[in-house]
């Protein structure tokens, strides 16, 4: 396996953990619902908090994206469910 597919794999991985989690929170759906919306809120969140600056101080990378993802999964499903 390459690695352009195992981070491919991570990455849609982390979308689904992440989608899961926002899912708890805010209300879920099915998996393409929780893979969707993990996978938006991972580019949402990632530039959420980078632009504002914050650090959360965890070491572990995983842990960091899976909970960037998750915020930016519940803020895109929240915006959703505003729009509609």
């Amino acid at each position: 396996m390459s690695m352009e597919t195992q981070a491919l794999l991570v990455f849609l991985l982390i979308g689904l953990v992440a989608g899961f989690l926002a899912s708890l929170v805010v209300g879920g759906g099915g998996l393409i619902r929780c893979l969707l919306s993990g996978i938006i809120g991972a580019f949402v969140g990632g530039y959420l908090f980078s632009s504002l600056g914050i650090s959360l101080g965890i070491e572990n990378a995983l842990v960091v994206q899976i909970i960037h993802a998750t915020v930016g999964a519940v803020i895109v499903v929240l915006i959703a469910r505003a729009v509609a």
